[in-house]
């Protein structure tokens, strides 16, 4: 009898505990203003951002009032603008990028987010040889939501690369994410 007592006040707990856990999805998209700090290539003078985009899919995990993890599957855009005497190359390289952030409510509509990211090398633009850049990323992404209303919010993140983006220089890319979404 104690046995089942036991598991009946487990049950109940549980059932109760996963009933204030909600989760929401959505989509975002913005603009990325993304650069890649490190050693410039020899071959080239200068490097410059470029502005590209990222778009995908979010969920949000109400853990606590006021604290959610938020898992998102984007499609990124990242690099930079290589500059010397004779040419200009743009190394813009297409990432599915996997951050896992927590959200923590500094107010009722601010929050603080801060997590790693995965990164999946998937493309580069300009025919350049794939085997340069590594195809796998490792970083960390943080920054503010403000949520507009209970659907609708709107990001501003920094991510930074850990991990080399290319094999043959000390090049890490860094991104600042300006987006905008909606929860269902």
């Amino acid at each position: 009898m104690k046995k089942v007592f036991l598991i009946a006040i487990v049950v109940l707990g549980l059932s109760t505990t996963l009933q204030a856990q909600s989760i929401r999805f959505g989509v975002k998209a913005g603009a990325n203003f993304a650069n890649q700090n490190g050693d410039t290539p020899p071959a080239f003078e200068s490097k410059e951002s470029i502005t590209s985009y990222h778009a995908g899919l979010v969920a949000e995990v109400k853990l606590l009032d006021g604290f959610a993890i938020q898992p998102e599957l984007l499609y990124s855009t990242q690099g930079a603008t290589y500059k010397n005497a004779v040419e200009e190359f743009k190394n813009e390289l297409g990432y599915l990028s996997i951050p896992v952030v927590a959200k923590i409510g500094l107010s009722k509509s601010l929050n603080l987010e801060l997590g790693p990211q995965a990164s999946f090398l998937l493309s580069e633009k300009d025919n350049v040889d794939l085997e340069d850049s590594k195809t796998f990323e490792f970083g960390v992404v943080g920054g503010l939501g403000l949520n507009i209303t209970k659907n609708l919010f709107i990001q501003a993140r920094y991510g930074l690369g850990l991990t080399e983006a290319t094999k043959d220089a000390d090049i890490k890319n860094s991104t600042i994410q300006l987006s905008a979404g909606i929860m269902f």
